[in-house]
């Protein structure tokens, strides 16, 4: 597994390489203080990325066990996993790069997509229910909001099943979001619902239920084993090489809500491999994982090696405010890749104002009503009524909009003119 920094170790004037036993003695003291399965989760990179958690909460032991022991295992190096990189890194944009790359970018406003005929992202790219005329429609129908990007999440399955043909369509979806002038930030992974994806058809909805129908990827038994790992690593290099330097695309966001499912830091493993994938590669565009939960672990490496800071915030106005300042003191660019929850006071009249005041990009959940019956809240009964007042998505599969003043502001709001 790669660290986070590309700088080599440059041992200081005097200091001995620690032998092996000292340094497993380290290691294994450090293992005790943060539950750690392997060394590899001790890499400089990520080592630090704790030790600065544990800083920021008053953690003593945590941080004077993690750099004594970090000192340890690289030979008395101190680590660079400063946001500043060497000139042609392959690692991680430094602060300059990703501003400069944000600054040429118009205010990103969008939804988390999937058409209204899909009930999750395997119906969405097998080639049986590839559905290019809905995707079509829909996206016209962002556009008419004045969004000019959306989230998208794909699927390790559709690309094992046929590597060449799923990727003619995402060439194929490509055409179509760059015909409304819209850029899509393509998601990989996924720890979030149903835990053992299968390839083939899809399950019906069930009537009532928040995203019956979703799955993980690659799943919890595949994030737990890595000795499955080569294909997912085939499927991400070759999706790079492939579309890493078309300007269609946005970004990428490696992994959505890794940890959820109560896998916690079990999924941090494969959140380090992902980004050592991606860095071999280096795409163009900037390579993010965003934060969702309080999970020191997971937190402290994603704000560690991610370009751009994304983030999830379903809560209130006075919430998101809190999180925005609190993310920028990082020095990157934010985005918010999800939000609006109108149940829950997350709504487009209290929050987009906010993200166009603070420069922050933002995705909603939802565009149109459909299989995955987002309209209903979290944890919705099997058998429950359309409710009053829609959870997420914003227009019907015939294109009349759940709340017309909603959407008027919506487009006042972007297309003032």
């Amino acid at each position: 597994m790669k660290q986070c920094s590309t700088q080599p170790a440059v041992q200081h004037p005097g200091s001995q390489e620690p032998s092996r036993t000292t340094r497993q003695t380290f290691i294994g003291l450090a293992r005790r203080w943060l539950g750690k399965r392997s060394s590899a989760e001790l890499e400089p990179g990520v080592a630090m990325a704790h030790a600065r958690t544990g800083l920021a909460n008053g953690h003593w032991p945590t941080v004077v066990m993690l750099v004594v022991s970090l000192l340890f295992i690289t030979g008395l190096a101190l680590p660079t996993v400063s946001a500043r990189q060497e000139p042609g890194s392959t690692r991680r944009w430094s602060v300059e790069q990703a501003n400069a790359w944000y600054a040429q970018q118009p205010w990103l406003v969008g939804c988390n997509f999937i058409p209204s005929t899909a009930i999750n992202q395997l119906e969405m790219w097998q080639a049986e229910t590839f559905d290019l005329p809905t995707i079509d429609r829909e996206l016209g129908w962002a556009e008419s909001l004045g969004f000019n990007t959306v989230r998208v999440f794909l699927h390790d399955l559709a690309y094992q099943r046929d590597a060449e043909g799923f990727k003619k369509r995402l060439d194929a979806f490509l055409e179509v979001t760059a015909k409304h002038r819209i850029r899509p930030l393509l998601v990989f992974f996924d720890d979030c619902w149903n835990q053992n994806p299968r390839s083939g058809p899809q399950p019906k909805p069930v009537p009532g239920v928040h995203n019956s129908g979703w799955v993980q990827s690659p799943g919890t038994k595949v994030v737990l084993d890595p000795h499955q790992w080569p294909r997912l690593k085939t499927y991400v290099q070759d999706i790079l090489r492939s579309f890493g330097h078309d300007q269609r695309v946005l970004g990428w966001d490696l992994y959505n809500e890794p940890g959820n499912n109560q896998l916690r830091e079990k999924s941090l493993p494969l959140v380090q491999a992902v980004f050592a994938w991606a860095w071999e590669i280096r795409p163009d565009q900037p390579l993010t994982v965003g934060l969702w939960f309080d999970c020191a672990p997971l937190n402290g490496f994603q704000l560690a090696a991610s370009d751009i800071i994304t983030f999830h915030n379903y809560n209130d106005a006075d919430n998101l405010r809190q999180q925005i300042r609190e993310l920028k003191k990082h020095g990157r660019p934010v985005i918010c890749t999800e939000y609006m929850a109108r149940t829950r006071n997350s709504r487009f009249q209290t929050h987009l104002p906010i993200f166009r005041d603070e420069k922050v990009g933002c995705y909603n959940w939802g565009l149109v009503s459909g299989k995955t019956q987002t309209i209903y809240p979290w944890g919705s009964p099997q058998g429950a009524p359309e409710p009053k007042v829609w959870f997420h998505d914003i227009f019907r599969p015939d294109g009349s909009p759940f709340d017309p003043e909603e959407v008027a502001f919506i487009r006042k709001l972007l297309k003032p003119h």
